[in-house]
């Protein structure tokens, strides 16, 4: 499809993962799996079916050195900085107004930069399956992760009218977006069927997404036409930071998908994983015979269901220790329980409230 642009939004802090994870190298931009960063992995999953030249990336100002670097492949002026993180939806329309001046009309495949998935080919098919809705309905299209467990870490979709007909992968018309739920709410939802984990992807015509930003989002609509007047011009950095500062932050689902009428869901059965937290980093990795997981020089003695992260040139033994994760990266080391992964923000909180910004 010629007309299909990619965003990719890059411009998380990715806190769970410290300590890896900095300040100007976050989650996205490190190789957890391979040779490639999560975003250089997403990147190559939507060039096979998107021009490169179709590919935009928003992130942070602060991580422009690190996003240019891993990004030799894409247009420079594809790469949008915003001066300030305000939440997905001003993102996303930011990046629409970058999208409109070349096709209003343009299908856009919104994707976080840090996600896992498998099953290229099946990912590329539901992917065009949700634009064909998008071109020939006008509808805003969110894809669906068949859940296989009640997660309360992830926002669900509750699907109304079937619309698959003839087609391979199954769609249907959203009758709500709900939030994070409690177990007991997750575990109904899967009993009671008809319900997908938000995979943070979504699709749709460039002109349809804007015009539900300027049905429910006014104030930022606003704001972003006031920016895209000035793209191109020399005042335009001023008139970004300016502008962009003041705007609300709001996600997509709050701002959009939770009010919108137009909003559709294809089912995703590819390989997912949103990699929130080392929790999930060593629930998707190779293990040994004895359930321990790693990289780099890890040794492991009596010790079973860890995860073990040695930078190069270090090696980290762990003894007789059981359910536990160990991460060594330059002057900062961690070590957690598993169960307790979540909870490693709290630690770069605190780290940002006494300003040790050098372990940042």
């Amino acid at each position: 499809m010629k007309d299909l642009y990619t965003l990719i939004m890059a411009g998380g802090s990715g806190t769970r993962f410290w300590p890896r994870s900095k300040t100007k190298k976050p989650k996205q931009y490190l190789n957890i799996f391979g040779e490639d960063s999560l975003l250089q992995e997403t990147i190559q999953r939507f060039a096979t079916f998107t021009r490169e030249e179709n590919i935009y990336i928003v992130s942070s100002a602060t991580q422009a050195e690190v996003l240019e670097k891993q990004t030799p492949m894409l247009p420079k002026e594809n790469l949008i900085y915003e001066p300030i993180g305000r939440n997905t939806l001003p993102c996303i329309g930011l990046a629409a107004m970058y999208a409109e001046r070349e096709n209003p009309d343009g299908v856009m495949v919104v994707s976080p930069s840090d996600h896992l998935i498998n099953n290229t080919e099946l990912f590329k098919d539901t992917v065009l399956a949700a634009a064909k809705i998008a071109e020939e309905r006008d509808g805003i299209v969110t894809l669906g992760i068949t859940p296989t467990f009640p997660a309360t870490g992830y926002g669900y979709v509750k699907t109304a009218e079937d619309i698959t007909g003839a087609e391979k992968i199954k769609q249907f018309k959203v009758e709500r977006f709900v939030e994070k739920p409690d177990e007991t709410t997750a575990t109904g939802y899967l009993k009671q069927g008809g319900f997908y984990w938000n995979s943070g992807l979504f699709v749709f015509k460039v002109s349809v997404f804007l015009k539900a930003v300027e049905e429910f989002a006014p104030a930022l609509y606003a704001d972003l036409r006031n920016i895209q007047a000035d793209l191109g011009n020399p005042s335009y950095p001023e008139t970004l930071d300016t502008i962009y500062r003041a705007v609300e932050s709001i996600s997509v689902d709050y701002g959009i998908m939770e009010h919108a009428q137009n909003i559709y869901l294809v089912e995703g059965n590819f390989d997912w994983n949103d990699l929130g937290s080392w929790e999930s980093v060593y629930q998707t990795d190779k293990k040994d015979e004895n359930g321990n997981a790693g990289a780099g020089e890890a040794m492991f003695l009596d010790t079973k269901n860890s995860y073990v992260y040695a930078e190069d040139g270090n090696v980290v033994a762990v003894v007789g220790m059981e359910d536990v994760i160990v991460v060594k990266d330059g002057n900062t080391t961690l070590v957690c329980k598993r169960e307790n992964a979540e909870d490693i923000k709290k630690i770069v909180e605190q780290l940002k409230a006494q300003n040790k910004d050098q372990y940042l």
